[in-house]
């Protein structure tokens, strides 16, 4: 198992032990009101909007052709004889040594 994999399942064991430890009522105040609600319903839902909001923020940023911050611009890019995959940032004197 991948390092990735192994904290996944970590948090979400320790998670759900919390979750289900916390099954009381408890008085909550959202903005000026107070809501009844068993501590298990709001700590899933915070868990949940969290998860939500964390992948939204982590996803790539699309850039489009005609953005002016576009730093990503396709027609100044240097084209390299190597295929895209097999391009390095090794100076010459680096692949002497290696070679």
């Amino acid at each position: 198992m991948s390092f990735k994999t192994t904290l996944a399942i970590i948090i979400t064991l320790g998670l759900t032990i919390l979750i289900m430890q916390n099954t009381d009522e408890a008085v909550f105040t959202i903005l000026f009101t107070s809501i009844k609600l068993p501590k298990l319903v709001m700590l899933t839902a915070v868990s949940v909007s969290a998860f939500i909001l964390g992948i939204l923020v982590s996803r790539p940023k699309r850039h489009r052709k005609d953005d002016p911050y576009n730093v990503y611009d396709d027609d100044e890019e240097e084209q390299d004889e190597r295929p895209k995959g097999r391009r390095d940032t090794l100076s010459d004197e680096d692949r002497d040594y290696i070679s």
